[in-house]
């Protein structure tokens, strides 16, 4: 159902139609994460996820930077004398940055501006897309705290770096540039910043003019068979197509088989499909 947006205490969400911007809200901090934050990000995500009017989810944040990754001081010192809230921040911020993001319904896109460090990685790598501006500055500076990544950071990246980048990064603790990340193809691509929103919401449209369910559907297909067998995969695909097939409920394969084959109206890659 279409619900009206919630208020968080460290987290924005703004609507521009169909696409919602989730954002994260402690500029004066460069947005890093703080345990309220991880709290305030999983309910957006739940918020997003049963709202109707939301087809587009995009991860931001607020100010000049995304993220500079964790609080120390309000993470890890803040509860020193807490171990239940310690507890529930690490639960919650993995839920958030990987558990929602990773399985997210919904097509995501992380909009990357100014810093982004550390366990900001994450909401990266898990969300679908990734746009970052061009002079956005990405590093993972844990070795130089003689820590390694934390959380699921040191894995994460294994997933959109090849081998020799997530050594080198990781290891040296050296920054790059979004025109790096996007060369890297750690990101989709790079843009000028004063171009970023625009970019992004470019890419927001073309997905909400898409079938939800075919989104949702073709995700957690390309998502599953990276890591299958060709025989595991082909039968889980095919098992995927008959799902779509009969829980799609605006029908998009037969209305798109019409009107290629009937009406002659919709050509891939030459005329729109009509929903």
């Amino acid at each position: 159902m279409t619900t009206d947006v919630i208020e968080l205490e460290n987290v924005k969400i703004e609507r521009d139609e169909g696409t919602t911007f989730i954002i994260l809200n402690r500029p004066e901090k460069r947005n890093a994460m703080s345990p309220q934050l991880h709290m305030d990000m999983c309910n957006a995500l739940d918020w997003a996820e049963e709202d109707e009017q939301t087809k587009v989810v995009v991860i931001t944040g607020a100010g000049r930077n995304f993220c500079a990754g964790q609080d120390l001081k309000l993470y890890f010192r803040g509860t020193d004398d807490d171990p239940h809230m310690r507890a529930r921040s690490r639960r919650a911020a993995h839920r958030w940055r990987w558990e929602k993001l990773s399985s997210f319904p919904k097509a995501t896109i992380a909009m990357v501006h100014g810093y982004c460090f550390g366990g900001g990685f994450t909401p990266v790598i898990a969300c679908d897309f990734a746009i970052a501006a061009d002079d956005a500055t990405f590093g993972l500076s844990e070795v130089n705290w003689g820590i390694i990544p934390g959380g699921l950071v040191a894995w994460a990246v294994t997933q959109v770096m090849n081998y020799r980048d997530a050594i080198y990064y990781s290891v040296t603790g050296d920054r790059f540039s979004g025109a790096e990340a996007a060369a890297m193809k750690f990101v989709n691509k790079s843009v000028p910043l004063a171009k970023l929103r625009e970019q992004t919401m470019e890419l927001a449209r073309k997905l909400e003019a898409k079938s939800p369910a075919a989104v949702r559907y073709t995700k957690e297909a390309v998502r599953s068979v990276r890591g299958m067998s060709h025989a595991q995969a082909l039968d889980y695909l095919n098992c995927k197509s008959d799902a779509l097939k009969f829980k799609d409920p605006e029908n998009g394969r037969e209305k798109a088989m019409k009107q290629f084959l009937d009406e002659k109206v919709f050509k891939p890659g030459l005329g729109e499909f009509k929903r």
